[in-house]
């Protein structure tokens, strides 16, 4: 260990996360002297299983130098600009939530409340319509950003990565960046009084290190097993503990979307990329066994699925994320709900703030807390963007969705509907992952339409308001329409990159 610095970083764990972190620390850190040893454990992953990204991720990807073009061709990866969410029994209307802006300025103000106040004077047209990657997603088309379209606003997207051959990219990029690269069955972690002073392997091999990170899941085998920290559960807000992944044939032509059916028991993701479709059930083993989850999947899906593997979900929080010399990162730290596909996001949480307060001496002490501080408050805003879809469903009278919107609420959440139901406004709060559009086209997605709007938006005369919606219409359709479809603009990307 070093006298001044903690320069000797040893990360135990597997899949994603680990790759992740130690390629993110090797490429940030090991010019300035830190060397990053990571320790393999056997992967969790199952042939079929797809990882779902929110668009913040390709910042992550760039500053790794990940060509974005090679990273979908070995992948067989897609593009998506968003989820559909649509009710099985069709008895609630669909929505998207697209990765994007949802119109544009009107006389200097926002454009949402002059939607709402449209919509109450008759206006029969989604909010959707007025956001170009929700139509480009629709249409099957790409949204390549431009000067014209930069201006309107923002045109994200996120990716479908079929997660095995994923980190087989990132475990690859780790080894060309020098990250030293062990391989084990178990782990067993040396305590002394500041923390972790070692990790031993299955073979004997003692690596001994400054700062520990544990990237070993939900099992936490540093930070939980070795150095006992608890955590918060979450099952309150969120019912479900069930997950099946299989795959299929890929779409002929591949959406650029994912798309969540809502069941009588949970609810269904369908993630397509070049290789397959992903389909991933997700169920309360309280309303329904395995077996008929499986049976659901099949007629939900409409496709034929076989081979599904099961695994267990239990959504919780660490009391903290960093305890002694030990950081937890992705799952370790917080076991997430599945929905809107976050749990890529929450690592790089992690990384990124890691990164802006990694020790320089071996006091980290107030680093450690403003560490715990922004993580605990960073993975609430995730739960509660969650927890909203829940809380807010209209999938009918059945024991699970009749469970979750009588579920306790976040205070933060609560204070957020009540807010944006008193006059459309997003409250506010300290380290948000999700934009005010999304949290927008959520709640309206759901059915929650505000009272009442800003009176400001008032001293726009009704003219102007129906003309600039008629120019907003018309500029989504005509950027849709010139942009290539999301097929045959991965077909020419992949393969002319790959010339």
């Amino acid at each position: 260990m070093s006298d001044t610095r903690p320069n000797r970083v040893v990360i135990a764990g597997r899949d994603a996360a680990l790759w992740l972190t130690a390629s993110v620390i090797q490429r940030a850190l090991g010019p300035a002297g830190v060397s990053v040893e990571a320790i393999e454990l056997p992967t969790r992953l199952r042939s079929g299983e797809v990882i779902v990204t929110q668009p913040a991720i390709e910042a992550l990807h760039n500053q790794l130098r990940l060509d974005e073009a090679a990273l979908l061709r070995t992948t067989g990866g897609s593009f998506s600009f968003g989820q559909n969410f649509v009710d099985s029994s069709g008895a609630t209307p669909s929505f998207m939530h697209a990765s994007g802006a949802y119109g544009a300025p009107i006389d200097g103000n926002a454009f949402f409340p002059y939607w709402v106040k449209a919509r109450s004077f008759g206006l029969d047209v989604a909010l959707e319509d007025f956001c170009l990657t929700a139509a480009a997603a629709k249409q099957g088309r790409m949204m390549l950003p431009d000067e014209t379209t930069e201006i309107f606003g923002r045109t994200d997207y996120g990716y479908h990565l079929p997660a095995l051959p994923y980190v087989a990219t990132l475990k690859t990029l780790a080894a060309r960046l020098g990250v030293v690269i062990h391989h084990t069955a178990t782990v067993a972690a040396e305590r002394d009084e500041g923390g972790i002073r070692a990790i031993t392997l299955d073979d004997g091999r003692r690596i001994d290190g400054a700062l520990f990170i544990d990237a070993t899941g939900p099992e936490a085998l540093l930070i939980g097993e070795a150095l006992g920290v608890g955590r918060d559960a979450w099952r309150p807000q969120f019912g479900i503990d069930r997950r099946l992944s299989a795959q299929t044939s890929r779409f002929l032509s591949v959406p650029a979307y994912g798309e969540i059916r809502a069941w009588r028991d949970g609810w269904l993701g369908l993630f397509p990329s070049q290789v397959a479709t992903h389909v991933v059930q997700h169920y309360s083993s309280a309303c329904c066994s395995d077996e008929e989850a499986l049976r659901a999947m099949a007629v939900a899906s409409g496709l034929s699925v076989s081979d599904a593997t099961l695994s267990v979900i239990d959504p919780s929080r660490r009391h903290v994320a960093w305890e002694g010399n030990c950081v937890a990162i992705g799952e370790t730290a917080c076991t997430l709900d599945p929905i809107h596909g976050v749990d890529l996001h929450a690592i790089q949480l992690g990384l990124v703030h890691l990164l802006q307060l990694f020790p320089v001496t071996l006091n980290f002490a107030a680093e450690r807390a403003e560490y715990n501080r922004l993580m605990q408050s960073s993975l609430e805003r995730i739960r509660d963007f969650q927890s909203a879809w829940y809380a807010l469903n209209r999938y009918g009278d059945s024991p699970f969705w009749t469970q979750a919107r009588a579920a306790a609420r976040p205070e933060a959440l609560t204070h957020k509907i009540a807010t944006f139901q008193a006059r459309g406004d997003i409250a506010p709060m300290e380290d948000e992952s999700f934009s005010f559009d999304s949290w927008q086209a959520l709640f309206v997605g759901l059915g929650l339409m505000p009272e009442s709007w800003p009176p400001a938006i008032d001293r726009t005369p009704p003219e102007r308001m129906k003309q600039e919606f008629r120019r907003t219409l018309a500029f989504v359709k005509e950027q849709v329409l010139k942009q290539p479809t999301h097929e045959l603009y991965l077909d020419s990307f992949c393969r002319s990159e790959a010339a």
